[in-house]
């Protein structure tokens, strides 16, 4: 197995692992009673345990193709104290697994390795969908589903580890800095309840002012401070849309160096012009660069020696 193929399935399966801890943590930590006020029966609280389930066979799968070398389950945080917040990164985060693959999964040197994935992720994407429909959101506000590198994968799941067991194999990919989008549109509504399907298809819109945080690069991050953080990006002009089929740049404005602010505005547009899907909706990705390079979905990792920090999950609809 070449390097390249290892390294990005170790990432695929240290995410394989908290999605496994995550759906459990989720189910033990909350009531039925709570799950009932989210709408939430004893049939919906098996799907969860059985979405656990799957992921005990896709971890299992990526262990067995890199074995001895697998990497074994870790200790994890989580960003949520209700269950409609632990429906909201649940949606998150399959999101990101799922997308990390899609980024990679045309690169790999095995072709049968490829396919494996390919009979895992295609679960990932019905969970991240369910998971959506679980939050009360349209389950599916897009027509495509954009891959990312697998450096911005790692860069969003690696606040989330702890600690993890020496022999793990080292994540090779690179982690940029954090971003945050401080006012991130919220799918979280006290009064949403799990819905097959409802009308809450967008909570953003063209225009909105978007307003970013970021972390200066070489803070030690993720499981143990085992990791540090990188940039080799000048200062940040641009904000970079990542949706649908799409890589879209928007200039920067109100730009504090010293603080590490600016904003922009979420732009606009369709998928192929008039009268198509917006191409901004959904669970989508946003990442700040001092560059606009030109790059299609195939090579979107070419922009990686121009991000400055993220990506971030930004909540269009």
């Amino acid at each position: 197995m070449s390097d390249f193929d290892f390294q990005s399935l170790n990432l695929a399966l240290n995410q394989e692992w908290i999605e496994l801890d995550l759906f459990h943590y989720g189910l033990a930590t909350f009531s039925p009673e709570e799950f009932l006020d989210a709408g939430l029966g004893p049939e919906y609280q098996f799907l969860i345990e059985y979405m656990a389930d799957q992921e005990v066979g896709h971890a299992e799968m990526i262990t067995n193709m890199l074995y001895p070398y697998g990497a074994k389950r870790c200790q994890y945080q989580y960003p949520f104290n209700t269950v409609r917040e632990f429906f909201d990164f649940c949606q998150k985060l399959t999101r990101w697994g799922e997308s990390g693959v899609y980024g990679f999964l045309p690169h790999l040197d095995s072709r049968a390795a490829a396919e494996l994935l390919i009979n895992s992720i295609t679960t990932e994407a019905r969970q991240q969908m369910a998971f959506r429909q679980l939050e009360g959101l349209f389950p599916m506000a897009v027509w495509f589903i954009a891959g990312i590198p697998q450096a911005w994968a790692w860069t969003l799941l690696s606040p989330y580890l702890v600690h993890c067991p020496a022999g793990n194999p080292y994540i090779e990919w690179q982690i940029f800095p954090y971003l945050n989008v401080t006012n991130n549109p919220t799918a979280i509504r006290n009064d949403s309840k799990a819905a097959v399907s409802t009308n809450v298809s967008a909570i953003s819109y063209p225009g909105y002012q978007v307003n970013f945080q970021w972390d200066n690069p070489g803070k030690n991050v993720s499981y143990d401070l085992k990791y540090q953080t990188s940039s080799t990006a000048g200062p940040a002009k641009y904000a970079l849309w990542v949706s649908q089929l799409n890589a879209t740049y928007t200039p920067l404005f109100n730009i504090d160096t010293e603080n590490n602010y600016a904003s922009t505005y979420q732009p606009g547009g369709q998928v192929f012009g008039n009268n198509t899907a917006p191409t901004f909706n959904d669970t989508m990705f946003v990442a700040l660069t001092d560059d606009n390079p030109y790059v299609t979905p195939y090579n979107l990792s070419l922009v990686n020696p121009h991000v400055v920090a993220g990506p971030a999950i930004y909540q269009a609809g």
